[in-house]
């Protein structure tokens, strides 16, 4: 794997790892506004253009997927 991959790859981790968290705090108090912030900027990030410069993975899979591992549903 060269260097812009093992970048790109860490950003794409990264996002997935913060977004966890911000469900996470969701999960357990619906009405924090930092995490609330967070979940919309990372599902802003994974609707865009700049992650399919990043991954192929589909982001719309990667998202639900991990919502699913989390357990949140919006409400």
């Amino acid at each position: 794997m060269n260097g812009y991959q093992s970048l790109a790859n860490a950003i794409v981790e990264k996002a997935a790892e913060d977004y966890i968290k911000a469900l996470k705090a969701l999960k357990k108090n619906p009405d924090y506004f930092i995490a609330q912030q967070m979940k919309n900027d990372y599902e802003r990030f994974f609707k865009s253009q700049w992650i399919q410069v990043l991954t192929s993975v589909n982001s719309i899979w990667l998202m639900d997927k991990l919502r699913k591992a989390v357990g949140y549903h919006d409400c």
